[in-house]
């Protein structure tokens, strides 16, 4: 896992030599995310620059030094990532006539993109995020992978493009506009995060999940995606739901043994839930592989997983590690906004942070269950909505009653439409706009409603989700990868019908038919519970409230220039005081983030 970050200079008005320093400079901010090396490379066009931050995983040798160049030194690749089947694409690379110097996987991304372009990456199973020029077309190419587990930020000012794995490496660039707008501010408190391709800052935008962009002489293009997650119709499954749970555990294993290669210690997030349950089940008992494993628990918290994941651990015969969150501190802990690069309100934040520095402490690369929910219907807010639109057809065709709007609610939502206008006095445009269109989306598509909602979460939630594990993790140097993202096992998720997904009064029907067969069956028909606090854990919030109550009545208050102060302070008295702990959350970790990062107030109109 790496930084990457690179300018290509429009407007031609600066020297190679600045654009290395610009280059250099963006990738300097990013040390954490790659400790072990660094490197920059220049075009001798003059025309772009590329920079690079190492995290050694595969051949850690000087042979998988970035900016990685071509042989006859006409391309170059910066890439942050896995390429999990670069051993299968290295052999067809190899009986084409390819030559290769390292075990890189790098080196067979910079060949297959130097030979096939933008469609390698239709072949490519990983993570990642890259940067590829080509100095024959003059022309960069940006990319990201499947489902963005992996950042990448860009920005067009003054002439000047520059991208990088972090939205703070642009702010470096000189003459930076780092205005943010009330859009992004509410689009931020509805969702948790800003979804692509837009970005706290007015002026940047990130590379939505499975796209590419060109950028040539004239500037970006437009974005191209390559990679879709589109669920099946109505139909009825003709194999057995054991059938399919055999399939499934074939794609997950070899899932895993891709994201098992690695030249640094490997190890395992255990939660105590079935996804990563199931992942490092079928690492220990189907593959044989010894594994560490790592879990936190929350002091005096009845939802805290991690008995259940030393229950595990002990029955699958791991090596395990806990440690404690104490939810009396999410008050001091929401500091960690201040090493956030773009504001994330997901609260699990916290655990995950903590968990990735308790296991750096012993390995470099851990497995995670990111995605299972998404991919197999894990969510008890499907089947609250399922349900409550079941019986309401008659006001659904009279457009009564909104499916849509039942979804994006409370049920996703942290702020909904109504209390976005009660803050600012209106919906923002942006907000309103993506509202409409994810409303929509559900609400006219003929497609059973379960695939319509997983659809949607992987399109607007699963975003936040990744964006939370790769810059929690990255604060420590630790690669996170999760064998339910890999585009094999997603396409086989896409295909199912509802009762792969739904038996029994619960989700993940299939995927619980590949862990019964390693895990005892009293323990899956555990209920379910998350990684984090109880949103109406009144330590865990009153703690945050004190703070935020504290900040919000100080003279340099920094939600005051979006959302007038008396507004902030009534909120705070009167409706945070009744809500969950998430409200309280979201608007403390805002408040914090914009205290610790360069902003100006974008006016409107």
């Amino acid at each position: 896992m790496c930084g990457i970050a690179g300018v290509l200079d429009i407007s031609r008005r600066r020297s190679r030599e600045s654009l290395r320093e610009m280059a250099g400079a963006m990738a300097s901010t990013m040390i954490h995310r790659g400790p072990d090396d660094e490197g920059i490379w220049s075009s001798k066009d003059g025309f772009c620059a590329l920079s690079h931050r190492r995290l050694s995983v595969i051949d850690t040798t000087q042979a998988g030094h970035q900016p990685m160049v071509s042989s006859d030194g006409t391309k170059a690749l910066t890439f942050n990532g896995e390429l999990y089947n670069f051993p299968l694409l290295r052999r067809q690379a190899e009986a084409r006539g390819a030559n290769f110097s390292s075990h890189s996987d790098t080196e067979v991304f910079l060949e297959g993109l130097s030979h096939q372009g933008a469609q390698f990456l239709t072949f490519a199973e990983g993570m990642f995020g890259l940067g590829f020029y080509d100095e024959q077309r003059r022309e960069l190419l940006l990319a990201r992978d499947a489902f963005g587990e992996k950042p990448l930020y860009y920005t067009f000012q003054d002439g000047l493009f520059a991208f990088a794995s972090e939205l703070k490496a642009l702010t470096v660039i000189p003459g930076f506009d780092a205005s943010i707008s009330i859009d992004t501010i509410a689009s931020y408190l509805s969702f948790q995060f800003i979804p692509a391709p837009d970005t706290i800052y007015s002026k940047c935008s990130k590379l939505p999940p499975g796209s590419y962009l060109r950028v040539g002489d004239f500037g970006p293009g437009e974005v191209t995606r390559y990679h879709s997650f589109i669920t099946a119709g109505d139909h009825s499954a003709t194999a057995s739901i054991d059938e399919q749970a055999d399939e499934l555990e074939e794609l997950l294993v070899r899932s895993l043994r891709g994201r098992l290669l690695s030249d640094v210690p490997l190890g395992a997030f255990l939660s105590g839930g079935i996804d990563s349950t199931t992942t490092v089940a079928l690492v220990a008992r189907k593959l044989n592989r010894s594994i560490k494993t790592f879990s936190i628990g929350f002091s005096g918290v009845v939802e805290s997983e991690h008995e259940d994941a030393q229950a595990m651990a002990r029955h699958l015969g791991t090596e395990h590690h806990q440690q404690f969150v104490h939810p009396e501190e999410f008050g001091r802990l929401a500091d960690l906004a201040y090493q956030m690069d773009e504001p994330n309100a997901d609260s699990s934040c916290v655990p995950t942070y903590a968990i990735s520095q308790l296991a750096r402490e012993q390995v470099t690369v851990a497995l995670t269950g990111d995605g299972g929910d998404e991919m197999f219907g894990g969510y008890g807010r499907y089947f609250q909505c399922i349900e409550a639109a079941a019986g309401r057809g008659q006001e659904i065709a009279a457009r009564r009653w909104h499916i849509g709007r039942d979804y994006y609610s409370h049920r996703v939502l942290y702020y909904i439409d109504a209390e976005l206008q009660d803050l600012f006095g209106t919906v923002p445009s942006m907000v309103a706009d993506r509202l409409i269109q994810s409303r929509r989306k559900i609400d006219l598509d003929p497609r059973p409603l379960l695939n319509r909602l997983r659809e949607a979460d992987v399109e607007n939630y699963l975003p936040t989700v990744l964006a939370k594990v790769d810059r929690m993790s990255m604060l420590h140097s630790l690669e996170c990868r999760t064998p339910y993202l890999s585009v094999d096992v997603a396409g086989f998720a896409a295909g199912l019908d509802q009762s792969a997904l739904w038996g029994d009064g619960r989700g993940k029907r299939v995927l619980r038919k590949v862990a019964e067969r390693y895990v005892p069956a009293q323990w899956l028909n555990r209920p379910k519970k998350g990684f984090g606090v109880d949103p109406m854990n009144s330590v865990a919030r009153n703690g945050v409230l004190d703070r935020l109550m504290t900040l919000i009545a100080e003279p340099d208050c920094r939600l005051a220039n979006w959302i007038p102060r008396e507004t902030l302070l009534r909120w705070a008295h009167e409706r945070l005081t009744q809500s969950g702990f998430y409200h309280a959350w979201a608007f403390l970790v805002l408040e914090l983030w914009l205290r610790s990062h360069p902003y100006k107030v974008k006016l409107q109109g």
